[in-house]
């Protein structure tokens, strides 16, 4: 399978570097990843880590074709009912979704084997959600916000100080990582599918600890609630 994109319409995408495309025929509509940068994460494990979840009974993009020397993917199209657009049309559905959502996040949080084939027939461990990939985390706050509020010299005594304290935090922390985590996990990345939530967006899942999905999802500045 070759890609031709005058058959294509593009979609929306996201941070990643990751293209989307609508694919449409008469017997069925597909989305089409295309990725040539980082097209290790954005495609084989994205895949990989759907496959899991699909295995588990969790609603995630079956994989339809895909040709990875050409930088893509093709796979199944959930339509474009966000968690999110649905709750923008009517909040007064929140507590109905994120019933659903807890609900989903529960199942995905008993998932038991870490590891799956990909489409090149290897395996991928889900890595664990080690101190350091926090600590780079943790660091996106002065490369993206606090560089830009500060002058340099205000900047440069912050961040120093806002390191030794995320690493003074990060030795005090005792809280296990034994679940899946999705770690983008909100409304902006579910799919209300024939009256059930579907998940995209998955490549970046790690084994971590219950309370960041939770986190997530409770303290996501998208939506407001009344508490």
């Amino acid at each position: 399978m070759t890609l031709n994109k005058k058959n294509l319409k593009k979609i929306k995408g996201d941070a990643s570097f990751r293209t989307f495309y609508r694919k449409k025929n008469k017997y069925r509509n597909s989305i089409i990843v295309y990725a040539k940068k980082e097209k290790l994460k954005n495609l084989l494990i994205y895949d990989a880590i759907n496959r899991l979840l699909i295995k588990n009974k969790i609603l995630a993009p079956k994989l339809y074709s895909h040709n990875y020397s050409s930088d893509f993917i093709e796979i199944e199209d959930f339509g474009r009912e966000t968690v999110f657009r649905v709750l923008s049309k009517n909040a007064k559905n929140s507590f109905k979704y994120y019933k659903k959502a807890i609900y989903l996040l529960n199942k995905i949080q008993s998932i038991k084997n870490k590891k799956i084939k990909n489409f090149k027939n290897k395996i991928y461990k889900i890595p664990l959600y080690k101190s350091d990939i926090l600590f780079k985390e943790a660091n996106l706050f002065c490369d993206w916000y606090a560089r830009k509020e500060l002058k340099k010299k205000d900047f440069l005594v912050f961040k120093s100080l806002f390191k030794k304290q995320i690493k003074f935090l990060l030795l005090n922390l005792k809280l296990n990582n034994d679940v899946f985590v999705h770690r983008d996990f909100h409304v902006s990345n579910m799919m209300r599918y024939k009256n059930k939530i579907a998940l995209i967006d998955t490549q970046d899942a790690l084994i971590g600890n219950k309370a960041y999905d939770l986190a997530s999802l409770i303290d996501d500045v998208r939506i407001k609630t009344s508490h």
